[in-house]
């Protein structure tokens, strides 16, 4: 995220889609209430499948809005080098290997505050992954992260 995707000393995320959807960027509707709308709470179009080069700048992002974040759970098939924990800002974050498949992040805040992140396929076109995130920061969206990589050919394509 850059400063002119949110301002400063703001606590809250954008919740509009920005044309400057690039490799890195994180588009983010996170809601901290227990009755959220979307399966999905944001999108991240990392730049590689190198966790431990592109999983800080995430993580230091959303602990810009959210404070500590305690875990992150990720698919270890997906990811190259996936470490057990990352240091930021002098806090251990657990990271989990889950099989939630390659297209999903899983973001823990405190003991029970729960996000699930689409992941845009680092080899995807800005435009796949423009409509990508655009799609699973709508609210009230009701596909998975899979569904809506292969809608918007986004790096999946149907199987079958």
């Amino acid at each position: 995220m850059t400063d002119s995707d949110t301002s400063r000393g703001s606590r809250h995320l954008p919740s509009a889609v920005h044309h400057g959807v690039r490799p890195g960027s994180a588009l983010l509707r996170l809601e901290t209430t227990a009755s959220r709308e979307g399966v999905l709470d944001g999108a991240w179009w990392p730049r590689s499948r190198d966790i431990g080069a592109e999983l800080p700048a995430l993580l230091s992002a959303l602990t810009e809005h959210l404070g500590p974040l305690s875990r992150v759970g990720l698919d270890a098939t997906a990811w190259e080098g996936l470490p057990t924990r990352i240091v930021l800002d002098d806090r251990v974050v657990h990271v989990d290997s889950f099989p939630v498949g390659d297209d999903t992040v899983l973001i823990t805040r405190g003991d029970r505050d729960y996000f699930s992140l689409l992941v845009v396929p680092p080899e995807a076109t800005p435009e796949e992954a423009r409509a990508a995130m655009a799609q699973a920061v709508l609210a009230g969206n009701v596909s998975s992260a899979e569904q809506i990589l292969i809608d918007t050919g986004g790096g999946k394509t149907p199987s079958g």
